[in-house]
């Protein structure tokens, strides 16, 4: 249990006061929602389990590994099989990272140069369309950086000359692309996506595709990253939505000469053996992982059909597992479905933009039913 302010002892509260980071102080930590007893649709996370003979056959590699012994090559071996199911272009390499979340702050330190070597003497500006994944902002100011976010239109598009503009006025070290973005689960224009690259590399600065939900997405920028023109260009990836969430393995792809100097900042070990044990395994039962994703995407599609025949409510186009819906009342909504044991997140107060607005993970078809049956008696 935390203590609250009121308990705190006076020397500490003196010496938090005094050591502890002013905007440390002033921000709240990352909050995960209770869900016992709950149909957990609120973290996007893949709902299926590995079958009965798999579970065994992972429960006994990983119980011959070696915890006593710091990671060795088995990390190798690991970027080697990443490398080959990803096909990743040749010129190219990837490092690992303990999530994506761990390579986004790594991502700061490499780029946080001194403000003396900035065109305008300030810290560098981390990039990004909002409303977006809470991390680039977050990573970015606790590293030091500023950051700049440029607004979606209302039908969450890219701003293409609010981007560019930007993109000229604050000249990022760091412009993030997620793709699909989170929590909006859309892709963006080609078009407008290669302006904004090619913008940013007038401006000598790094352009990161954040393609965490890949698995669900029709479309990937990872094959042009060998091409001309793109190795100012960086694909990041999870294992979280293609079935591991619980292993926390991300990855970084890019040119060979720019990831190994982003890999000089990566702590030693970072990734545990039983994670990467974890991560091979699973790689090489990708088929069934893929069969999980097909069973996902064809929900995603049957939702979309049943929310459109809901009347109040926008169901926004999804290339992700999960679809952001607009209700008349989200609070109400989120409230009765919690009560009839269903959690989905509530996101309304992230931004502006998505004002009454739901983020429904895509779960089972069991789960999904229970989803639209909650959603339907709490819109009544």
């Amino acid at each position: 249990m935390s203590m609250t302010a009121a308990t705190v002892p006076p020397n500490l509260a003196q010496r938090l006061r005094t050591t502890i980071r002013q905007d440390v102080q002033s921000m709240h930590a990352y909050a995960v929602q209770p869900s016992a007893g709950l149909v957990k649709l609120d973290a996007m996370e893949n709902p299926f389990r590995l079958p009965p003979q798999l579970q065994r056959a992972l429960g006994e590699r990983l119980g011959a590994v070696a915890i006593n012994r710091y990671p060795g090559a088995r990390q190798a071996d690991l970027v080697a099989a990443l490398a080959a199911h990803a096909q990743l272009p040749t010129g190219c390499r990837l490092m690992l990272g303990n999530g994506s979340d761990e390579l986004i702050d790594l991502l700061a330190v490499a780029c946080d140069v001194p403000p003396g070597e900035t065109p305008d003497g300030l810290p560098p500006t981390v990039l990004a369309p909002l409303p977006g994944f809470v991390m680039y902002e977050m990573s970015a100011r606790l590293r030091g950086l500023r950051f700049a976010g440029v607004p979606l239109t209302a039908r969450f598009e890219l701003d293409a000359p609010a981007m560019l503009d930007a993109i000229a006025t604050h000249r990022p070290a760091l412009t993030y692309l997620a793709y699909p973005n989170n929590p909006t689960a859309n892709l963006w224009d080609e078009a407008v996506l290669e302006r904004i690259v090619a913008a940013v590399g007038e401006q000598r600065g790094f352009v990161v595709f954040d393609e965490a939900y890949q698995p669900f997405a029709s479309r990937t920028w990872l094959p042009r990253l060998g091409q001309p023109g793109n190795e100012h260009v960086l694909v990041l990836r999870t294992l979280s939505k293609f079935g591991l969430a619980g292993v926390r393995l991300g990855y970084l792809c890019g040119a060979a000469a720019l990831i190994d100097e982003i890999d000089k900042v990566r702590p030693p070990y970072n990734v545990g053996v039983l994670n990467t044990e974890a991560a091979l395994f699973a790689l090489e039962h990708a088929g069934e992982y893929a069969r999980q994703a097909a069973v996902l995407r064809n929900e995603r599609a049957r939702l979309q059909r049943s929310l459109a025949a809901l009347p109040g409510v926008t169901a926004f186009p999804s290339e992700a597992n999960m679809i952001l819906v607009r209700v008349p009342d989200s609070r109400r909504a989120f409230e009765g479905m919690r009560a009839r044991g269903v959690l989905v997140k509530h996101i309304a107060g992230l931004h502006p933009l998505l004002a009454n607005c739901l983020r429904l993970t895509v779960g089972t078809p069991e789960e999904n039913e229970l989803m639209m049956q909650a959603l339907r008696e709490s819109l009544a």
